[in-house]
């Protein structure tokens, strides 16, 4: 596994690797191939929100939980679904809400956030598989301790990254972040269930924005081609 990540991200992780909770994820994951199980997204996704946001380029994380459990849509970075797929209801809010945040901002025609990704933005997972059709399959087998470390690697090694924390789930993991180095954004969930409590003029967008022109970062063009 840990030749799928890249260097940047393996230079600063690597130890994790090694540790029982990662054999028995491994372990684990072996498992479900061998038994038939279909798992999303494909092996060569899995880490691609670390493949295209490197450590070094990093500026902005924003946490989802799972990975999207239908055919074809998961694809290694949150909230985002690959090209020709439905746009998830969740993601169709968050398009609503930069609608109303950014101006000029026009909802594309597909689900890709691969742009964000391109400029900074971490679209991490909490767990980074999922048997298919079944949500939340593949939690508490060990991806919530990798991931809450890179959160803690982030949060030990740089400086003024913005962290974007929706719903409760995303915000219980603010205990891994040192707010005296950071920025943490939060709000309730994108979700059909909860945007109309507290996402909905939230401003997320601009207030990321706002916060990386104090830093002396370069804004997120958050326009999606």
């Amino acid at each position: 596994m840990a030749n799928a990540l890249h260097p940047s991200w393996l230079a600063v992780l690597e130890e994790e690797f090694g540790k029982p909770y990662m054999v028995k994820l491994k372990h684990f994951l072996q498992q479900e191939k061998e038994s038939g199980q279909v798992v999303y997204p494909k092996s060569a996704d899995i880490f691609n929100a670390f493949n295209t946001t490197h450590f070094e380029d990093v500026k902005v994380v924003i946490l989802g939980q799972d990975p999207y459990p239908g055919a074809h849509q998961a694809h290694g970075l949150s909230f985002s679904v690959q090209k020709d797929i439905a746009i998830p209801r969740s993601l169709k809010n968050i398009y609503k809400e930069l609608e109303a945040d950014i101006p000029g901002f026009k909802t594309p025609a597909h689900g890709n956030l691969e742009e964000w990704a391109k400029q900074g933005i971490l679209l991490l997972n909490s767990t980074l598989t999922v048997r298919a059709g079944d949500s939340a399959s593949h939690q508490k087998k060990g991806w919530e301790e990798f991931t809450d470390e890179v959160i803690k690697t982030i949060s030990d090694k740089k400086e003024g990254i913005v962290f974007i924390l929706w719903g409760n789930f995303a915000q219980s993991k603010a205990v891994l972040i040192d707010e005296k180095k950071h920025f943490i954004i939060r709000s309730a969930h994108p979700s059909p269930f909860s945007a109309e409590r507290g996402f909905f003029g939230s401003k997320p967008f601009s207030k990321t924005n706002e916060i990386l022109r104090k830093e002396g970062k370069a804004e997120i063009d958050w326009q999606i081609s």
